[in-house]
């Protein structure tokens, strides 16, 4: 009777969704290191300036190249977010109901920040 017993321990047993967590864990590594980047590329800007005013700021992101910068830093920043959260919400909330409210609360607020942080940089 034991050998009627199905074992999912071993070489055959079946592995499902493994490669989630490497992507998950390399989109949490670029994001990171997009952001980093545009971090120095931020402080670079700003302590080479020597206009420390509205209008001096203003000016660092009237350029083309910043608002792209800024634009993609952020698109990191919402990636990353939405990943980290997303299995804060998969790994602690039992009830799918919940979860996938949850998620899709997360996912809504996250692209009206994407929005919000369109309509800022291009009105400048």
């Amino acid at each position: 009777m034991a050998n009627n017993i199905k074992n999912n321990v071993g070489p055959k047993r079946l592995v499902v969704g493994a490669h989630y967590g490497l992507r998950d864990w390399l989109a949490q590594r670029v994001t990171a290191v997009v952001m980093a980047v545009y971090t120095i590329i931020l402080l670079v800007t700003f302590l080479t300036g020597n206009n420390f005013s509205y209008e001096g700021w203003a000016g660092m992101f009237a350029m083309q190249w910043f608002k792209l910068a800024t634009f993609v830093a952020l698109m990191a920043l919402f990636y990353h977010a939405w990943v980290g959260v997303r299995d804060i919400w998969m790994d602690y909330v039992k009830p799918m109901a919940i979860r996938l409210t949850l998620q899709v609360a997360t996912l809504l607020w996250l692209i009206a920040c994407a929005g919000w942080a369109v309509q800022i940089l291009w009105r400048v």
